[in-house]
């Protein structure tokens, strides 16, 4: 019952994470305002209040804050390895840009509480040795995130700042995800990440299954329900700044997630083909969440094999055409 009858603003509400979370929003009885920049909304419901602006400008933020009690912050410009190796600054000047306006915005306005998602990029090189949260700033992050993961590392000194710096404080909190994915997810090839790319040449029926990189780069997945319960466990538990790790709590190489995919969906004998000359990013890459086990009480209630089998249903009754954004009402 924390979030009925509150007045929610959630940005990013046609993109992945903030269209999962509009869905479950909507059952708690929140009056909700979300937020729509370039793309048409994804969920259809008349609960949810879309308002169009650009958060980039001073003027929206304060006129999407007002009257707002708590703010999930999930807008952010963000792609895949391709476009982050071509144009590294496509993740810096916006994200900045938005995330300082809207901060300052929600403290002018009274906002209670801001939740915003950095991301494990920020962190530096920790082998195959899960990172904790208290690491973020000890060393430069991997050379290929260097750039989103200083802008991540400043986002979350701001929100530091509004939380406990100033006379009266805004109470920030900060997720790090690991690698999310699942319905609603960008399978666009151009954009996407590589957990949707493969899902889409298996559904597709590739031939040959093409795979950038080596298939050794391992990662912690959390599925994208499993985050979103993170999301509003920490809103409603939370009532000081904190960051914390969300994922798994556990690793799988590319290999196996597509030998995962291939037997999910009854693809035999595909042709694969390795090509490490295209991009990719940090061989390994896993978090410790003991913290958020301690203070939210999460534990992801997925498995794998589950997410897998869910999030190829649901690509296979949504499929990117041509042309066409990945779109459902």
């Amino acid at each position: 019952m924390f979030f009925k009858d509150k007045n929610i603003l959630v940005t990013g509400a046609t993109g992945f994470v903030g269209s999962n979370l509009l869905l479950r929003l909507v059952e708690t009885g929140a009056r909700i305002r979300a937020v729509v920049h370039q793309r048409p909304p994804v969920i259809d419901d008349v609960r949810i209040d879309y308002v169009p602006g650009d958060l980039t400008r001073q003027e929206d933020c304060q006129s999407m804050v007002r009257g707002i009690d708590y703010v999930f912050h999930c807008a952010a410009s963000t792609s895949g390895a391709a476009v982050i190796s071509r144009t590294p600054l496509v993740h810096v000047t916006p994200n900045i840009v938005m995330n300082a306006r809207l901060l300052e915005a929600a403290y002018m306005a009274g906002v209670k509480k801001f939740l915003w998602l950095s991301s494990s990029t920020g962190y530096p090189v920790t082998g195959d040795r899960p990172v904790r949260e208290e690491e973020m700033f000890l060393g430069e992050p991997y050379e290929k995130y260097f750039g989103v993961g200083w802008m991540k590392r400043y986002t979350e000194i701001l929100c530091r700042l509004y939380s406990q710096k100033l006379s009266s404080s805004l109470v920030t909190i900060v997720l790090r995800p690991t690698n999310i994915y699942g319905e609603y997810d960008d399978f666009h090839f151009e954009t996407s990440h590589v957990f949707a790319a493969l899902v889409r040449r298996v559904v597709e029926r590739h031939d040959p299954l093409e795979v950038w990189g080596t298939g050794e780069d391992v990662r912690d997945l959390i599925y994208v329900q499993d985050f979103v319960d993170a999301m509003l466990a920490a809103m409603e538990k939370m009532d000081s700044y904190c960051a914390m790790n969300i994922g798994a709590g556990e690793g799988h190489s590319v290999k196996e997630l597509l030998n995962m995919m291939l037997e999910c969906d009854g693809f035999r004998n595909a042709r694969l083909v390795f090509d490490p000359a295209k991009p990719s990013m940090i061989p390994v890459r896993l978090v410790d969440i003991g913290l958020a086990r301690q203070l939210i009480g999460f534990s992801p209630g997925t498995s794998i094999q589950e997410g897998i089998r869910k999030t190829i249903a649901w690509y296979k009754f949504h499929p990117v055409r041509t042309g066409e954004a990945n779109r459902v009402s």
